[in-house]
């Protein structure tokens, strides 16, 4: 990978923009002390991804724009460009349809930084592997910075093989390895996740079919029921009805029977004063009569009894059939929730993820 072009502005000392232009061959750059050429390799490191302001000499992120001198204000923003040469194409597949690539990455004060390839927005990670496949990157010990010769003389082995892996190319394998056992942790927590999920799901299937099934029943038993209440009620008041219906005959027959023997009695009478020879006989005649017409008024007392209690029975199931009506219809209300209820449970059943 050859770069061809570093931009800066706003960073550090680089308050006005900055174009460093970095040619095939060596290319140094000569200056005192304090002139701010760490900062040209700072910047370098930042655009490549650093994370640590620490390392770059600053406390926090912040830190990295220019903040202000005696007759310069601060700013509220910096940004670093680096051009590379990608004619060789080298780069991702997705990038990897120009001849360069320019990668920015900008930071404004308090809100953090973002970084952009070509001027579409990527993520620092995105950034990170591409150096890494080319065996680079911001913490690359490519990138010498000072004291740096003796930290790697004296760094530990593992440090030593992180070089020698840098400079065998595979740098950026060893990211995406990394990157992909990551992927692959989450993805097993993922599906154990999804293992827990799923159970807990059967059970609350199983509930609910229990709970279906149970509606159902109880739906059939309640209409089971009010029928055969709404039966009986029917039976009861057509049963009243008829015994009223035949108690008024019956009573009409009495009064018949009433009215006859009374004339009877009248005729009696008449003949009783007519005929007062034969008295006896005829007061034997109207005794008979008269026990005739008391049997008849008893059988009349005892009818209207009968048809008073009858009309008492048709009164009570009357107001018998008028609360089972009130029962039908609470329990015709009922089912209409349980049915509703039921709607509800297979919707939810529909709704959960199988």
């Amino acid at each position: 990978m050859h770069i061809t072009e570093l931009r800066i502005a706003g960073f550090k000392s680089f308050v006005d923009p900055e174009t460093v232009p970095i040619e095939p061959g060596l290319t140094g750059i000569v200056g005192p002390n304090g002139c701010g050429k760490s900062n040209l390799l700072e910047a370098l490191r930042w655009v490549m991804g650093a994370t640590s302001a620490k390392a770059m000499r600053g406390g926090e992120m912040d830190d990295l724009i220019f903040s202000g001198a005696k007759d310069r204000a601060a700013r509220e923003n910096a940004e670093v460009t680096l051009v590379l040469d990608n004619k060789a194409r080298t780069a991702p597949p997705e990038f990897n349809a120009s001849d360069t690539l320019e990668v920015l990455r900008r930071i404004k004060r308090g809100a953090g930084s973002t970084y952009k390839l070509n001027g579409r927005t990527v993520r620092g990670k995105d950034i990170k592997l591409l150096f890494a496949d080319a065996s680079t990157g911001a913490n690359s010990p490519s990138l010498v910075r000072q004291g740096q010769i003796s930290e790697l003389i004296a760094s530990k082995p593992q440090n030593r093989r992180r070089i020698l892996e840098e400079a065998a190319g595979i740098g950026g394998l060893n990211a995406r390895r990394h990157e992909a056992e990551l992927t692959l942790r989450a993805a097993e927590t993922n599906l154990e996740r999804l293992s827990e999920v799923s159970a807990e799901v059967e059970r609350q299937l199983e509930s609910l079919k229990r709970q279906a099934r149970k509606a159902r029943k109880y739906k059939e038993l309640s209409t089971k029921i009010s029928a055969l209440e709404a039966f009986v009620a029917h039976a009861k008041w057509f049963k009243a009805k008829t015994d009223q219906e035949e108690a008024g005959v019956a009573l009409a027959r009495a009064k018949s029977e009433v009215e006859r023997l009374t004339r009877e009695a009248a005729v009696a009478e008449t003949r009783r004063l007519e005929a007062s020879e034969g008295l006896q006989p005829l007061r034997n005649a109207e005794a008979v009569a008269s026990g005739k017409l008391g049997q008849a008024r008893i059988d009349l007392a005892r009818i209207e009894a009968e048809r008073k209690a009858a009309s008492d029975v048709l009164s009570g199931l009357e107001r018998e059939l008028e609360r089972l009506s009130v029962d039908l219809e609470r329990e015709q209300t009922q089912k209409y929730e349980a049915a509703v209820t039921l709607e509800e449970a297979k919707a939810s059943l529909a709704a959960l993820p199988f």
